[in-house]
């Protein structure tokens, strides 16, 4: 899923598009900010395991 960013992110790096995207669904959904946080959390830990198993 990719949403249209305003012209002040067409050149930002892929980082930034992707935080303002999670932002938005988070925003949008009305997600509770400490769910987002938890749920944030579990995401980042699954993915610095799996960086680590690629290593």
């Amino acid at each position: 899923m990719r949403f249209s960013h305003p012209t002040g992110l067409d050149n930002a790096p892929d980082d930034v598009k992707l935080a303002v995207d999670l932002i938005y669904l988070l925003e949008n959904h009305e997600i509770d900010p400490d769910t987002a946080l938890s749920a944030i959390e579990m995401v980042k830990r699954d993915l610095l395991a799996k960086k680590t198993a690629t290593s």
